[in-house]
């Protein structure tokens, strides 16, 4: 309700000068306990999560208040991405809301303060509960890109719950690339061995794009069972270009919102297919009521991220959702959200 009360203000700012006041506004809220589990509680990837909604990367870039969206109710967390070393990203603006068909459109690349400084906060966190994972990244002018996935495997494989390898973003050029077969399979096992050698046991995420031809997705999903990766995240946001009203609708860039749903779903019910129920998957976009995820989760998701509904609905959407889905579960008969994944 607070936030109904605000938005008009909010969104009188620019998106991403709204956004840095979001983030302050949480670093400013008294810590609460995360959630606890309950009926909504799911395994995946060896991780105890206490129910499957979580934040997608992109919200908290810099790793600034994971503990504060665990203490909103949120089942996990995800920062970054976040890159070796520092970067400011692309030109402003950036960042645009589609507020005619609850969309976004960012351009970002990869802005964030580098590992060191988000290594820090979330060294300073050590030893409290909840999940938090980290999404890493390759600065945009690395003359190897593999080489800066390994370096931020090395590097935060001692604070992450988990490591999601993000290749997927459409704003740094080329970064798509590395989701080719040869390419992929390449850095997975940079990443993989990079983790091993810092001594730690994290599993390994991967973020896909929703814009994949269907030879890439069995590529990707075969490669993402030989390694044995903890899930598969489907999906980032897209290039194309559904019917928008907003007179941001040509912007350049990421696309995510309502007008990604069906396309994100479209692609989670094909990497089920491809993967024949082998690897957990992480169902995002679009996703902006309990009957969103509850979809999502039937049709092959055993965890749902969001982002760009927070944006419309506030920060509160996680629980609410969260809520809703106990009611779902109970309305269609099932015990667990484990037993309802891939149901449809």
């Amino acid at each position: 309700m607070l936030f109904r009360l605000i938005r008009p203000a909010i969104f009188a700012l620019d998106s991403e000068i709204g956004h840095r006041l979001a983030i302050r506004a949480l670093a400013a809220l008294p810590q609460r306990a995360p959630a606890s589990a309950g009926p909504l509680a799911v395994d995946v990837a060896g991780l105890a999560f206490p129910n499957p909604v979580g934040v997608a990367a992109g919200f908290d870039k810099d790793a600034e208040v994971p503990d504060a969206l665990l203490g909103l109710g949120f089942g996990f967390a995800e920062v970054g991405s976040i890159t070796p070393l520092p970067q400011a990203g692309n030109p402003k603006p950036r960042l645009f809301r589609l507020v005619e068909d609850d969309a976004v459109i960012n351009r970002m690349g990869f802005n964030n303060g580098g590992a060191e400084a988000a290594l820090a906060r979330l060294r300073a966190r050590s030893g409290r509960p909840g999940i938090v994972g980290v999404n890493i990244g390759a600065n945009k002018d690395s003359a190897d890109r593999i080489a800066d996935y390994a370096v931020m495997a090395s590097h935060m494989t001692p604070v992450a719950s988990y490591l999601c390898v993000n290749i997927s973003s459409p704003n740094t050029p080329g970064l798509r690339a590395l989701q080719d077969e040869g390419a992929l399979t390449g850095l997975l096992d940079a990443v993989i061995a990079a983790r091993d050698a810092a001594g730690g046991t994290p599993p390994i995420f991967l973020k896909v794009a929703p814009d994949l031809e269907p030879a890439d997705i069995d590529a990707i999903a075969r490669i993402a069972i030989e390694k044995r990766l903890g899930a598969l995240v489907v999906s980032n946001t897209t290039i194309s270009r559904p019917a928008l009203r907003s007179a941001h609708a040509g912007e350049t860039g990421g696309l995510s919102g309502a007008p990604l749903r069906a396309l994100a779903t479209q692609r989670l019910r094909d990497f089920r297919k491809a993967t024949g129920g082998a690897i957990p998957l992480v169902g995002v976009g679009g996703i902006a009521t309990a009957e969103h995820a509850w979809e999502r989760i039937r049709a092959g998701a055993s965890l749902v991220q969001l982002y760009s509904a927070m944006v419309y609905e506030g920060p509160g959407l996680g629980a609410r959702i969260a809520r809703g889905l106990k009611a779902l579960m109970r309305r269609d008969g099932f015990a667990s959200i484990a037993e309802a994944v891939g149901s449809e």
